[in-house]
């Protein structure tokens, strides 16, 4: 063991002890296989049926339960509908008991559930059925106002009732086990859903997203997170999210523990499901963490029995506070995608990462030079591309892997071939290599911890210098009563580059303090990371993956004839952020 700034550092063969088990869960299943996430429902119907799978408000509905639910759903599509193994269907559904049983029913079948945004309307929608193949859509009664500003044609509309009751549409359905003929040649290696991507910027993707995936995603987290047939998980992110309807379903399944589901994530109401229900795990992502922070200390915020919170996303400035706070045993922190074909796990406890590599030669992923202003990547003299060394930023890419019946980097890739060629760089390393390129930035330690920089795209340039907006967001976190900064570059008539902007959330706007806050920011940033611009805004613009949206504010910038909200400009000779247009007064 050694140790750096206080941080207990285990050698390299620990940590990698750690990923083989974790890898032997993830790779347990083979594209080949006739085993299905079908045929693992139905096992658990058999050996758990009793027992709960999904617990929502004061309803707890058992595994065996479930799977006649999915029958019924199977039966429809095949027996009313046509639907055969091969077809896509649509999933559009706010998160509830009946959206786990829709897509199951699915899978019975070999149809592959496109799990759409339950929020979608209007074009967005029409180019999520399109991009998807979905010529049936499974729709909740309260999405279906949402289907009238469709133009699309042949798209057959079942309805499903309220929570709890399914609906007309369903009558007379028989709820007995349906023939595994209904999905006779049907592999782990095919498509068990298209789950798009979280569209921050332009209309989003459909990922393709297989049955060994799923099922080995389930093997492999439920065994690193050390849950077992009695957990409970909490599931508070939208079901049509990666992170929800895979990894906390699969998990789940694979143990045949419970899900503590919840139609939206409430801050002020999290512990107080998880005491109702007995949660012991909790997959986050993005700003829940700090939400969860920054509601008011309550007496009892150690009185649960959530042991682990495992995601992607965690603020390192967070990390130790929410531990300490909410009495947490284990935090796994990871980075990953829903298309990526490589991924990093933080299974070692060092706060701020989110995983190490201790043998390069064991793992598919490396960190290479990637030129923000030129949105290029540096080559070699002989052409190809350059490793990063320690402390250097770059973009993480993960090499596309073809070992025949293994999912073992394996990309999968989008609906759209031009998408998936899109995001393949060929002629890496060697000729002939193809990599899958991630779009984030990360950083790499001496000891070969991996740490979030920002998503390309949200780094900009700025007087000649790179600023990332996740650097600049984690300085300015602990100005009093800030919440939420939300930092990105926007032009400047005249100047190169980008200039920093914050659009800042505020306990209380109305006392917002330009001096306070422009010391608070430099005394942490250097000169060209200080924001130049200030938006004080009442709510976040988030995505409903808790993932700040840039793109709208970016677009509206400082102007005030587009932006309703306070806007404030660094003034450096009063040492102040004063109101847009007082400068220099």
């Amino acid at each position: 063991m050694t140790t750096t700034t206080g941080i207990e550092i285990p050698d390299r063969e620990t940590s990698q002890s750690r990923l083989d088990r974790l890898a032997a869960g993830t790779l347990r299943h083979r594209p080949s296989q006739a085993y299905t996430v079908a045929d693992r429902i139905e096992e658990r119907a058999c050996d758990s049926g009793g027992k709960p799978f999904v617990l929502f408000d004061e309803r707890s509905v058992g595994y065996a339960e479930l799977d006649r639910q999915a029958n019924r759903v199977a039966r429809l599509l095949h027996e009313r509908v046509g639907l055969v193994r091969g077809d896509v269907a649509g999933l559009m559904m706010e998160n509830r008991p009946e959206y786990v049983a829709a897509w199951a029913g699915m899978a019975k079948l070999g149809v592959t559930a496109a799990l759409i945004n339950s929020n979608l309307s209007g074009r967005a929608l029409e180019h999520a059925l399109a991009a998807s193949g979905s010529r049936t859509l499974l729709a909740g009664s309260e999405c279906t106002a949402r289907l009238a500003s469709l133009s699309t044609e042949d798209l057959t509309t079942v309805e499903v009732g309220d929570a709890g009751n399914w609906g007309p549409a369903f009558d007379g359905l028989s709820d007995e086990g349906v023939p595994s003929e209904w999905r006779q040649g049907l592999v782990a290696g095919d498509d068990l859903f298209h789950v798009f991507t979280s569209g921050t910027t332009g209309l989003p993707k459909a990922a393709r997203l297989s049955h060994m995936r799923f099922l080995g995603v389930g093997d492999g987290m439920s065994e690193t997170a050390g849950y077992g047939p009695d957990d409970v998980i909490a599931c508070v992110l939208p079901l049509y999210h990666g992170a929800a309807g895979m990894v906390v379903v699969s998990s789940a399944l694979a143990q045949g523990a419970a899900i503590a589901l919840r139609s939206r994530f409430s801050a002020s109401a999290f512990w107080d499901d998880a005491r109702r229900y007995g949660v012991t795990g909790c997959q986050y992502i993005g700003e829940i963490c700090r939400y969860l922070l920054n509601q008011p200390p309550r007496d009892d915020d150690r009185e649960h029995t959530v042991r682990v919170m495992m995601g992607a996303g965690l603020a390192p400035d967070l990390w130790a506070p929410f531990k300490e706070r909410f009495g947490i045993e284990r935090i796994i922190e990871g980075w990953s995608s829903t298309e990526a074909n490589t991924s990093l796990i933080n299974l070692d406890g060092v706060p701020g990462a989110c995983g190490r590599i201790p043998f390069p030669d064991r793992h598919n992923g490396r960190l290479v030079r990637y030129d923000v202003e030129g949105e290029l990547y540096p080559r070699s003299e002989d052409d190809y591309l350059v490793e990063c060394g320690p402390g250097e930023a770059g973009e993480f890419i993960g090499r596309i892997l073809d070992l025949g019946d293994s999912g073992a980097g394996r990309f999968e890739g989008y609906t759209s071939d031009e998408d998936t060629e899109a995001k393949i760089l060929r002629n890496v390393f060697e000729q002939g290599d193809a990599w899958y390129r991630s779009g984030d930035l990360l950083l790499r330690d001496e000891n070969d911890y991996y740490y979030f920089v920002d998503r390309i795209g949200d780094t900009f340039r700025w007087k000649s210098e790179n600023v990332s907006t996740q650097e600049v967001a984690e300085a300015l976190a602990g100005f009093p009563g800030l919440l939420i900064a939300n930092v990105y570059g926007v032009k400047v008539p005249g100047n190169e580059g980008r200039a920093g902007m914050a659009a800042l959330v505020l306990a209380d706007p109305a006392i917002f303090d330009g001096a306070a806050f422009y010391r608070h920011a430099r005394a942490r940033l250097p000169d060209y990371a200080v924001p130049m611009f200030i938006r004080l805004s009442e709510e976040p613009d988030m995505t409903t993956t808790f993932k700040l949206r840039k793109i709208e504010l970016v677009r509206q910038g400082y102007d005030s004839a587009l932006v309703d909200d306070p806007l404030f400009v660094r003034d450096d000779d009063s040492a102040a952020y004063v109101p847009v247009g007082a400068e220099g007064s």
